[in-house]
């Protein structure tokens, strides 16, 4: 007979607080970092979702571990260190103090501010301000005190709403002065040594309408012996900005140009940007060019790459070139059809292998004499866009490429800074898998084809972008690191950025590293030894400057579609339902692509409540549901500038 051993049964703890600090997930999100085990890379927590806090790279946090349907997560209790912590937000004056009340999704409550911190803010202004004690955000029990830093404006009105943004996102399109003259001294002087001359061959730019940096070009040439010459000419940016001068330092603390609808905070100098490097037609201009040798089938036969000076012999918009395109007339019409044809061909090939191809549209806005917006216009891709798309996807493999078979020919493994795509989030795909069955869409989250063929079978269909931008959602986030794991979207083993270093970092230290790698055989050694130390802190702040770049670019999109439907309120549009939550669900104008809100609390035929599972809201007495992808007519009935919220009605 064997005897039980009788004992107390060991109780997990509740809560195991651990103190961290917020990095890049080699998948492109946030992860935590703990203090005890900083050198071990393995060693990070996932952070579970929370509307609570603005993560920054670099944040010190407290947090706890929490179980997640069987899986382990960070759950974060406080910011330790954060820095200084400003927000803004609308200034109510209350005689005796103020009350600020902010813009932020992560600070949801009101902020005291003393008479002495007033700064001479008014009852309604749109104010900037520094929170007194960030430690106490997530207390319930202590008011958040904060002091005036400086008056935006009226709140509500654009200036002071597009200045808000800027402040939240430090955004500052003004460049120190020693820099901006540094930038307006600069010598255009080039010597053709180690260059090829290219002045005489027919290179152009398609671009926007609305660019002012031309950092690429185009030429093709048909060789003897039936095969293709492209040439994708970039601007030599690396030639004007010194390493490690006050103005590369300047550009790397910016990272990217940042593109707000009305506004743009450029990566370098507008000397530099817009004139200097930008490839301008008639003017000469200096490049770095990957020369690609393709065969009948589009097939890469081999490549090089030279420094290089060019003379653009036209400057095409998108909707000239795709002019050219259907109507075949026109300037460079032979050159322009062959690079369409080969473009088709690469993408062809590009789709058939591992690419996924993503379709998310954007709007465009119009604006009329007094600046006011005058309409949206959504925007489609065109095939003078694609075919400009699939030759930059093309000379950033070949640069990645050439380091890598470098490495190879060497013997050693020199370091490069990478675009990387890690494999999807397999949680958020069950939930997309899972979505889409609604629709009659099968998908196996575990082969890639069947990601390819659903992306395939709803374009055109109603519910293509709701699906698209769930599925964009699933993906991990691109980011630049010096450690190759391949980019999953694109199917690339070997990705980088080089074709636009008037406005990323990444792309001018490319043109660096190749340049050290081409030219300067005999120092390779050193020359790896420092992008070694540096590549990483680059790839970071890269990465971190990005994703604040396109947070601000959408706050800017959402703050002029405000503007844009609060003239609207009391029409009537067809939209879409885009997403659901608990309390209401998400309606997408279509026309116009303007999302509003839609309370369950406001539809007056039945009492709605939402089903997470099956992702569909059913009436509780009538058993009528409302479902994602459907379409309904909705009413605008309010738009509140400063929160950028839109509320609709349904009507029946």
């Amino acid at each position: 007979m064997s005897v039980r051993r009788q004992g107390k049964k060991r109780k997990r703890p509740e809560k195991i607080r651990l103190t961290g600090v917020i990095d890049f997930g080699k998948d492109g999100r946030k992860i935590i970092k703990p203090d005890n085990l900083k050198n071990n890379s393995e060693n990070v927590y996932r952070i579970a979702e929370s509307k609570n806090f603005r993560l920054i790279v670099g944040d010190k946090v407290e947090f706890k571990i929490i179980n997640l349907s069987g899986e382990v997560f960070a759950q974060i209790e406080k910011i330790i260190d954060h820095g200084k912590l400003h927000v803004s937000g609308k200034f109510e004056n209350q005689r005796s103090y103020g009350v600020v009340y902010p813009d932020s999704r992560e600070i949801k409550r009101e902020i005291l501010i003393s008479l002495s911190h007033f700064n001479n803010a008014r009852n309604g202004d749109k104010v900037y301000l520094e929170i007194l004690n960030p430690g106490d955000i997530n207390d319930e029990h202590s008011d958040l005190r904060g002091k005036i830093i400086e008056v935006l404006g009226k709140s509500g009105e654009r200036s002071a709403e597009e200045r808000s943004i800027m402040k939240k996102f430090n955004l500052v399109k003004e460049f120190p002065k020693e820099i901006e003259d540094y930038a307006k001294n600069i010598s255009v002087e080039y010597d053709l040594k180690d260059r090829v001359d290219l002045r005489d061959k027919i290179i152009f730019t398609i671009d926007p309408l609305d660019a002012k940096d031309f950092d690429d070009a185009v030429s093709i040439e048909k060789l003897e012996d039936g095969s293709y010459m492209l040439g994708v000419h970039i601007a030599d940016v690396s030639h004007y900005v010194p390493e490690n001068s006050a103005l590369d330092k300047e550009a790397l603390r910016r990272a990217t140009s940042v593109y707000l609808v009305k506004n743009v905070i450029p990566m370098l100098p507008e000397t530099l940007s817009n004139e200097i490097c930008s490839l301008k037609p008639d003017e000469e201009r200096l490049t770095f060019s990957i020369f690609v040798n393709l065969t009948k089938k589009c097939a890469v036969k081999s490549f090089e790459i030279k420094k290089s000076v060019i003379k653009s012999k036209r400057r095409f918009t998108y909707e000239e070139a795709q002019n050219i395109i259907d109507t075949k007339k026109g300037d460079f019409a032979e050159e322009l059809l062959l690079m369409y044809k080969l473009s088709k061909s690469i993408t062809l090939k590009r789709l058939k292998e591992e690419s996924l191809d993503f379709d998310s549209n954007e709007v465009k806005f119009t604006f009329d004499s007094k600046g006011d917006v005058e309409d949206i216009i959504v925007k489609h891709r065109l095939d003078s866009m694609r075919l400009i798309e699939e030759f930059m996807l093309l000379a950033n493999k070949c640069a990645t490429v050439f380091v890598n078979d470098l490495s190879k020919k060497l013997k050693i493994k020199l370091p490069f800074i990478y675009r990387v795509h890690d494999i999807p989030n397999i949680d958020k795909l069950k939930d997309l898998a899972e979505f889409v069955k609604q629709f009659g869409y099968n998908l196996n989250i575990e082969d890639k084809n069947s990601l390819r063929k659903l992306l395939n079978d709803i374009d055109g269909k109603p519910e293509e972008f709701i699906i698209n931008n769930l599925l964009i959602r699933s993906m991990a986030k691109a980011i630049y690191t010096d450690k190759n794991i391949g980019h999953y979207g694109l199917g690339f083993k070997n990705y980088s950025h080089f074709t636009s270093p008037i406005r990323r970092y990444p792309d001018l230290l490319v043109h660096r590293i190749l340049f050290d790698y081409i030219y300067n055989e005999k120092n390779i050694l050193s020359k790896a030894d420092y992008y070694k130390k540096i590549i990483p802190e680059i790839g970071k702040q890269s990465s971190i400057m990005e994703q604040n770049a396109e947070q601000a670019e959408r706050d800017s999109i959402k703050l002029m579609q405000g503007e844009y439907i609060s003239r609207h309120i009391g029409e009537e549009y067809e939209g879409i339902v885009s997403g659901m939550v608990q309390y209401g669900m998400f309606v997408e104008i279509m026309d116009i692509l303007v999302e509003g809100m839609i309370r369950f609390r406001d539809i007056q035929d039945d009492y709605y409540e939402y089903d997470d599972k099956k992702h569909i809201a059913r009436g509780r007495r009538k058993g009528k549901t409302f479902r994602a992808g459907q379409k309904v007519k909705i009413k605008v009935v309010r738009v509140n500038k400063e929160s950028k919220k839109i509320d609709f009605v349904l009507i029946n």
